[in-house]
């Protein structure tokens, strides 16, 4: 039986950045990016010692790297200070009075903070915490909305050397509890409530559930956002507002080792104990400041925006620590893309003048079964660079965003990394990659990332295998919180001596690499081992299709039978006709063997409010199982209840 993953998609299409991008471009072209690629793998340490200047350091490191495999340590002896390169740094120059956060709540408020501005309130609130017994190494489990404070109450902790592990604001009382049971946190920031579709949705009410019982959190910091009644036990809980009426905003940055813990963030979507991915100083602002810079090409000008919660790492990297460490304009939105209606993100870009615009595929395929007049009634012409972020993006997918989006004259930086990476790993650098649709092309800078089979033997061009990096980077995670074991056997024991990512890849002929999915993922029809994006792209590329999800259940004689959940665009009617077009395009695209045996149709497809679909509950409907595990993370939870009754 064949072990290695069969790759079938094919993709022709290629576009070359234009010459008045690559012109005005940090990396101009294709030549700039092999010669700087080259040197750093050739000579990592030389390469990411010159790179580190990027950074403000209190005192130098005596060594680049320490790697005793699987454990390394960047920049030893150095010291520096997150908050100092995020915000002190840029207050004696121009950048003083620049944007530093623009944010609009769902309910339409809006607010500035310069530099300057930012730089107060995070002095307040380090001061704040410090006055509420924070102290350097303490761990404080943040839970905010997507409001600016969730960033201040960041750079506050990193400020004063406090290890933030910030909790989606979507998650339930029960995700609080297991993870502050496993950081040991003993101060929790929090909101009285949130806005989500036009509703206030409570906070600090989840916050006292998960609390029953915890001795260890000692103090309770509530900031106000909803207005709403919540319970306050005297002794424990106090307001934001009300203790910076006894602090002062003058709070000097703390000198902390390059390898100091800077946060936890545990990975979601895990059976069993959470797993705390664990994050350090100095190796991780470089790699989340250096990819800011050249993936996103962020000219003194522009205003980014990424639409990412802070609760997840693209939050962390690229809302907050890699923007803010560049000095850049990083623009905050609370609430849904659709409301009060579906442009509410083209409003945005369009008021505001965003110009580089990052976002998940799922919530581009999501605009797309809402309409193309949507976006056509706003002024796009703003944008000159479009990023894409969270799972592999189908090509028809990427051709919508390029063409309506983005003109047809924006790149696209459709970026592989993980929580574990802490930034981007594979990634095109948009003034010197030629683009193709779907594939995250090469790696950045110092990232030896290859594609072996089982037996860790990089495999040829457009053979499927398993996705691994070969060297240590600095923004790599450090350990999983509490439990090396865990750490050496999850990402160290499949490949020996390589990071093992957990996706099935395969490269091009030259060079490309295109994520087949999660190996976990992989459907095994007949002998044949199937990554499932690619099933899925195909059926996104069919007209009438605006999303899939695909799964395998049990089959006595494939092995696996393939079921594809799809949702139509909006005005197509699901018929038995169109289920057999939709079989037979795929057999077309890939081959008889990816055929579906089932196609069920779905108004809209299970997931998080980070846009992630819940293949796990998918999988589970598709075998005719009980859904079983955690589902509080549910977006919509209308939508479980639809796909169980089509089921019956």
């Amino acid at each position: 039986m064949s072990q290695s993953i069969e790759s079938v998609l094919t993709e022709k299409r290629v576009f070359k950045p234009s010459r008045e991008f690559s012109k005005q471009a940090k990396i101009k072209n294709f030549a700039e990016y092999k010669k700087l690629y080259d040197e750093s793998i050739k000579n990592p340490e030389k390469f990411w010692g010159k790179q580190a200047a990027e950074l403000l350091w209190n005192k130098k490191w005596t060594k680049v790297l320490d790697w005793k495999a699987p454990f390394a340590k960047w920049f030893v002896g150095g010291k520096l200070n997150v908050s100092e390169n995020c915000l002190d740094r840029h207050l004696n120059g121009p950048r003083r009075n620049k944007a530093a956060i623009i944010w609009e709540g769902e309910p339409g408020e809006k607010r500035t903070l310069t530099y300057h501005q930012l730089h107060r309130e995070v002095c307040i609130f380090a001061n704040i915490l410090k006055r509420n017994g924070v102290k350097k190494g303490d761990r404080v489990l943040i839970y905010l909305p997507h409001i600016p404070e969730a960033a201040i109450a960041m750079l506050a902790c990193t400020r004063i050397g406090a290890i933030h592990t910030v909790v989606f604001g979507g998650f339930s009382a029960e995700s609080i509890k297991d993870r502050l049971a496993d950081s040991g946190a003993t101060c929790v920031v929090t909101a009285d409530g949130s806005y989500r579709r036009g509703q206030a949705v409570t906070l600090k009410q989840n916050v006292d559930r998960a609390l029953e019982g915890n001795t260890a959190v000692k103090r309770v910091i509530v900031f106000r956002r909803a207005n709403m009644d919540i319970h306050i036990t005297e002794g424990r809980d106090v307001w934001w507002h009300r203790e910076a009426d006894y602090v002062t905003a003058d709070c000097p940055p703390v000198p902390l080792d390059s390898e100091h813990p800077l946060f936890i963030l545990y990975t979601s979507g895990s059976t069993g104990k959470p797993k705390g991915i664990l994050h350090t100083t100095g190796g991780y602002l470089l790699g989340s400041l250096l990819t800011t810079k050249y993936v996103f090409d962020i000219r003194e000008e522009d205003i980014y925006w990424c639409t990412a919660d802070v609760g997840w790492i693209t939050g962390h990297s690229y809302v907050v620590y890699g923007p803010l460490a560049l000095g850049a304009t990083s623009l905050m939105y609370e609430g849904a893309p659709n409301w009060p209606q579906s442009d509410r993100f083209w409003d945005i870009i369009a008021r505001y003048g965003v110009n580089i615009f990052y976002t998940a595929p799922t919530a581009i395929r999501s605009f797309i079964k809402w309409g193309d007049e949507w976006p056509a009634k706003h002024d796009l012409s703003s944008l000159r660079l479009l990023g894409t972020v969270g799972e592999p993006i189908n090509p028809e997918a990427w051709m919508w965003f390029y063409e309506k989006i983005g003109g047809g004259r924006c790149p696209i930086s459709d970026t592989w990394w993980q929580t574990e990476t802490g930034a981007h790993m594979i990634t095109p650098i948009p003034g010197a990659t030629p683009l193709k649709p779907g594939t995250a092309t090469l790696p950045f800078f110092g990232i030896d990332a290859a594609i072996v089979d089982d037996n860790g033997k990089e495999v040829g061009p457009n053979e499927g295998g398993k996705l691994v990096i070969r060297k240590p980077w600095p923004s790599m995670l450090r350990t999983i919180y509490g439990d090396k074991a865990r750490y050496k056997k999850q990402y160290w024991s499949e490949v020996k001596g390589c990071y093992f990512t957990g996706d099935g890849a395969r490269r091009d002929k030259d060079g490309y690499f295109w994520i087949v999915g999660r190996i976990d993922d992989v459907l095994n029809v007949a002998g044949h081992r199937l990554g499932t994006a690619e099933v899925e792209s195909a059926l996104v590329a069919h007209e009438a299709v605006a999303e899939a999800a695909v799964v395998g259940r049990p089959d006595e004689i494939k092995g696996q039978g393939v079921v594809a959940f799809v949702t139509l665009k909006t005005g197509i009617k699901a018929t038995e006709d169109l289920s057999e077009k939709l079989r037979k395009h795929v057999g077309a695209v890939i081959g008889p063997i990816a055929k579906p045996d089932e196609i069920r149709f779905a108004e809209a497809l299970p997931k998080t409010r980070s846009g992630k679909i819940m293949r796990r509950l998918l999988k589970q409907i598709a075998a005719g199982n009980a859904v079983t595990g955690d589902t509080t993370t549910l977006e919509d939870f209308s939508v479980l209840a639809k796909l169980r009754a089509s089921d019956e």
